[in-house]
């Protein structure tokens, strides 16, 4: 496909110049780095091109600033409003993979770009699986496949006859910010959205969406009852809905392999994997919240949510603000017992494996520290799902509960204030004495709660960095080091051998 039609470089230019804005962020991933260059030089044929048609004169594009943005320090997917912040942008063109999630701040243009497809094979499967199922089919796909959904329709239409098939649209590629955080994932809610294809819903028929792709069903029926035929790779995405359907038969078309899947033995493992990650944190005294990002509408609402769950839960908690999160920045802080992820639907689920200390999402807080929850199954990954008028009731922690993980009834310690005036050292030997209680093995008695705050953490650790001792207040003298290579310091008297 050539640069203008993949890129969409009429539809972006008029938006820039219908919307009269001055300066505009280009947002890239690194794989689309390569092709920035020309698309800059297109934009700005085109939008000298607007200018004089609307102005009449050989007016050129120079007022209009664009800047390239890269390494977002972020998902690639979510619009990077902090970057774009830095120049000083009027709004943000991203280009390729994109979760659609909504800004705070700045108006968005999503490129999703245009990816090949074997439409005449795809639809082939599609209608010979349509055939053996039995049961009507929801046909989801990947944005970049939104381009062929038009020439799939046409062709199953004229292979197969008489077959309950959907499709998914996709929504408009202008994101506007808005105050509100309504917006549903998985669950039924009045169709609102602006499709790029013309979203048409009868009347009271319940809508859904996820990651840019929304549609409807007919009263009455519920997403169990339809198969998902999935056009695209298995990435981000797919694993999102394969997630947020978890109950639904799903197949996949690899378009690049042009071969039909639906062997997903690993979602269960991935769905055993977070109930165990649930289990954990439940006994977890130290809770750190990682912020995965400053641009989706809603995450600093959702980041005092968790704080007011984790504090009413009597558990302690910190925020962490280090981009994206690997081994190495979390093993800097090993008094938290378990991390949970502010982030978008796709890049919620961090396989934590190799962490010190497991990764969680927002869903799986609220199972693991409120009050009377179970996970029946169901998943959310979307953390703007959960954005709740009412605080969530917490578990109180007096309550005695049953450990899967230490394999006993456990009571955590309550924080409790010291009302009396202490000396440093009581007050030091107090909580340490509390952060080291140990469980008698042969006695049934509660395991008591370990440290409760990163204070108690640093009293009860062998090492605690330089000791400063205030009362002397004379330099220590210093002493000359050696010079010269390690090889061979000027000092040193032994003579090479030859």
């Amino acid at each position: 496909m050539d640069l203008e039609s993949t890129y969409e470089i009429d539809r972006v230019a008029g938006f820039i110049s219908a919307r009269a804005f001055r300066r505009v962020a280009l947002q890239f991933p690194d794989e689309l780095l390569k092709d920035s260059t020309r698309i800059v030089a297109a934009l700005h044929e085109k939008l000298r091109f607007f200018n004089q048609l609307h102005t009449g004169s050989n007016g050129d594009a120079k007022d209009v600033r664009l800047y390239v943005m890269a390494d977002t320090m972020y998902g690639n997917c979510c619009v990077d409003e902090v970057g774009a912040s830095h120049a000083n942008a009027d709004c943000v063109i991203h280009y390729g993979h994109t979760c659609f999630s909504p800004t705070s701040t700045l108006p968005a243009f999503l490129v999703v770009g245009k990816a090949s497809l074997n439409v005449p094979l795809c639809a082939q499967k599609l209608c010979e699986y349509t055939i053996k199922a039995g049961k009507p089919i929801l046909v989801l796909y990947g944005l970049e496949y939104a381009h062929a959904i038009t020439e799939i329709k046409a062709s199953v239409g004229t292979q197969c006859f008489k077959l309950e098939v959907r499709y998914a649209d996709i929504m408009s590629p202008v994101i506007t910010p808005s105050e509100t955080f309504s917006s549903m994932n998985g669950e039924p809610e009045l169709c609102d959205a602006q499709c790029a294809n013309g979203c048409s819903t009868e009347e009271n028929n319940a809508s859904y969406r996820i990651g840019g792709l929304t549609w409807s069903l007919p009263v009455g029926h519920r997403m169990e009852d339809y198969l998902l035929f999935y056009v695209g790779s298995d990435d981000s995405a797919f694993a999102n809905i394969l997630m947020t359907y978890n109950t639904c038969e799903i197949v996949r078309y690899d378009a690049s392999e042009d071969l039909l899947v639906n062997e997903f033995s690993q979602q269960k493992r991935i769905l055993k994997r977070r109930y165990f990650l649930i289990e954990k944190a439940k006994d977890a005294s130290i809770i750190g919240i990682l912020v995965g990002t400053l641009g989706v509408a809603g995450y600093l609402h959702m980041i005092h949510q968790m704080k007011d769950l984790i504090t009413r839960a009597g558990k302690k908690a910190y925020t962490f603000v280090m981009g994206r999160p690997n081994p190495a920045k979390l093993a800097n802080f090993p008094e938290c017992d378990v991390f949970i992820y502010v982030s978008c639907a796709q890049t919620a689920l961090l396989d934590s494996k190799e962490f010190l200390a497991p990764v969680i999402t927002p869903f799986e807080a609220m199972i693991a520290f409120g009050r009377g929850s179970e996970w029946t199954g169901a998943y959310v990954t979307e953390f703007r799902d959960l954005i709740t008028s009412s605080p969530m009731e917490a578990k109180s922690q007096s309550e005695a509960r049953f450990s899967f993980i230490q394999g006993g009834y456990v009571e955590d310690v309550e924080q409790q204030e010291v009302e009396e005036v202490e000396d440093g050292v009581t007050a030091l030997v107090n909580i340490t004495e509390k952060a080291l209680r140990v469980r008698d093995k042969d006695s049934q008695t509660l395991i008591p709660g370990t440290a409760k705050s990163g204070a108690e953490y640093f009293a009860t650790r062998s090492y605690h960095g330089l000791d400063i001792h205030p009362e002397n207040n004379f330099p220590e003298p210093f002493l000359i080091g050696k010079s010269g290579r390690a090889s061979g310091y000027k000092n040193e008297t032994t003579e090479k051998s030859l």
